[in-house]
């Protein structure tokens, strides 16, 4: 399925994107295009990835213009481009409609004159019963993703993801960089939890949704979690820092105190596998109408065996992403 194929990255220049192109280039791809609108990124990533078959597209999602003409010659596509961080979208919420709504919808319509034979769209655990302006704009998202307007030959599909450790605006990267500096650490609320899921196992499964996935399926990776109090005392034990000094600031505006992956509703129509759940679209959930049982519980962050310090330990000593913060 990759062999000699092109791939287009959007948001490629982004902790994921960098992780999807450096797994990408480890395989027989004819090309990679890496579709974002910061510059000084492409730049740094040019430098660091040597490949002659990584290229560079320097423009924005929102621009439908120049979508379309990223899309030339492209076998699949990778839709990472976003704006992620929630507190900037309560007061910016227009910005982020523009850009994960309007700008996801420019991709949609470029895709019915395009080559492309499929497309995967990334999304979040903040979709699910949003309450900020950030998971509303992805959850309208999967709505045009899953949505009937968009026709073509290409297959579209989501994947879901809670934190990811070690990305941008995850709080980890900031906890370890105030035990080094010996700073006060800032927590919103100790007994708040969050999934726990590294880079890599978010491209396990793009690939795999790539691999396998229908039209409108949402593929959500299961995942452990722990709460804010055991992710910093796990760095203390890590960094060999006792008693660090903790303000605690109250949840930011928008935030959750858990996270959700799946309402249960969805959960109702999951079919349920090792490592993870596959949600039909709704065309094919009303097929299935009443041959499946209701389900009562959603799949959140506090509803599963949370994790102890050794745990989380463990996960983190053996994350590539965090190794060189945690060593420096």
């Amino acid at each position: 399925m990759l062999k000699n194929k092109v791939f287009l990255v959007s948001g490629g220049t982004g902790s994921f994107g960098r992780t999807l192109i450096e797994y990408l280039l480890a395989t027989e791809i004819e090309g990679i295009i890496c579709f974002s609108r910061d510059e000084s990124k492409q730049h740094d990533l040019r430098n660091l990835v040597a490949d002659p078959r990584l290229t560079f597209v320097l423009g924005d999602i929102r621009d439908p213009i120049t979508v379309r003409k990223a899309l030339r010659g492209v076998d699949y596509v990778f839709h990472a481009a976003a704006l992620k961080h929630v507190p900037i979208s309560e007061v910016n919420p227009w910005e982020f409609v523009r850009t994960n709504i309007a700008g996801s919808h420019n991709l949609l319509n470029s895709l019915q004159d395009s080559e492309v034979k499929k497309a995967i769209f990334l999304s979040t655990d903040k979709a699910v019963y949003p309450v900020n302006a950030m998971g509303m704009s992805k959850a309208l998202m999967e709505k045009l993703v899953r949505s009937t307007n968009y026709s073509g030959n290409f297959t579209s599909c989501i994947t879901r993801y809670g934190n990811v450790i070690g990305s941008r605006g995850s709080v980890i990267p900031e906890f370890i960089r105030a035990l080094h500096l010996g700073e006060i650490v800032k927590i919103t609320d100790p007994n708040m939890t969050r999934f726990l899921m590294s880079l890599s196992e978010s491209v396990d499964l793009v690939m795999h949704a790539l691999g396998v996935g229908d039209d409108g399926d949402l593929f959500v990776q299961k995942s452990p979690s722990a709460t804010v109090e055991t992710i910093l005392g796990a760095l203390c034990k890590i960094l060999e820092v006792r008693n660090p000094s903790v303000q605690i600031i109250g949840p930011r505006p928008g935030e959750k105190i858990h996270e959700t992956l799946l309402n249960s509703e969805e959960k109702t129509y999951a079919s349920v596998y090792d490592n993870y759940f596959r949600v039909p679209s709704v065309v094919k959930r009303i097929e299935t109408l009443g041959t499946n049982s209701r389900e009562e519980f959603d799949y959140t962050s506090n509803s599963e065996t949370l994790l102890n310090i050794n745990q989380v330990e463990e996960i983190f000593l053996a994350n590539s992403e965090l190794r060189p913060l945690l060593l420096r």
